[in-house]
């Protein structure tokens, strides 16, 4: 993972799988794959949106074209990546586009309190245009939906890199909260998943999946699945709230 990369593009799958199963595909992607500079992290998502949940009940509802931002910090990174991510259908895939740009955490704590726009964090550091023109995309799309912070979603993640910038991660302890959205773990966060398929397996990729992963998948008997996090954890917090 590139932390200073600001735009890209790829398409994504993803897999719900078991801890036997993982290890199962592990065993081939050792032989093929290194592991990222960021092997093993923890991340935190604290996702934004308006005050009836519009753009996450859009997203489930699966349509050609849908939209998020949120703020992404790393454990032990002292900086927060704001970002804005879009997905579109395309044939039999679906191709994610991310623009995201990088604050200190004293800063991102600024302008989740509202003292500073993006726009003003960023110029106060910065003079690359593409990094000014994302701040600019953020603040404008906070100010014309009035998007505020609304779920915390934290995960451990595994990553490997291969050729032709083949990614494959995997996310477990998929935990979450609603309240004091600060990028910290409490004691009272909630793990999602309950049974035995609890590991959420991604791969990124800017071409064609290699024929040695899809052998591997289809021997495994592991097949792709529409599971967005913060959807599936939304429709949770509903249930749990009766709404």
């Amino acid at each position: 993972m590139d932390m200073d990369e600001k735009v890209f593009d790829r398409i994504e799958k993803k897999y719900l799988i078991d801890t036997a199963t993982k290890r199962k595909i592990l065993t081939v992607i050792k032989g093929r794959m290194e592991k990222d500079e960021y092997f093993k992290s923890e991340i935190f998502n604290i996702y934004f949106d308006t005050e009836n949940f519009d753009l996450i009940i859009k997203s489930i509802e699966n349509p050609d074209f849908k939209e998020k931002f949120r703020a992404r910090g790393y454990g032990g990174y002292n900086k927060v990546f704001l970002e804005i991510k879009t997905k579109m259908k395309s044939t039999g895939y679906r191709i994610g586009h991310k623009r995201r740009i990088l604050l200190t955490h004293k800063d991102f704590l600024k302008f989740l309190n509202g003292e500073n726009t993006a726009t003003e964090l960023v110029s106060k550091n910065s003079n690359d245009q593409t990094e000014l023109q994302i701040a600019k995309e953020i603040d404008y799309l906070l100010s014309r939906l009035n998007l505020k912070p609304q779920i915390l979603v934290y995960y451990n993640r595994e990553s490997y890199i291969g050729e032709n910038n083949l990614r494959i991660t995997f996310d477990e302890k998929l935990k979450y909260r609603d309240k004091d959205l600060k990028i910290v773990k409490k004691a009272s966060d909630k793990l999602y998943f309950k049974d035995e398929k609890n590991i959420i397996m991604e791969v990124k990729m800017q071409g064609v999946m290699p024929l040695w992963l899809v052998d591997t998948l289809s021997k495994n008997k592991v097949y792709s699945v529409r599971f967005s996090k913060i959807g599936k954890i939304y429709e949770l917090t509903r249930k749990e709230k009766n709404v």
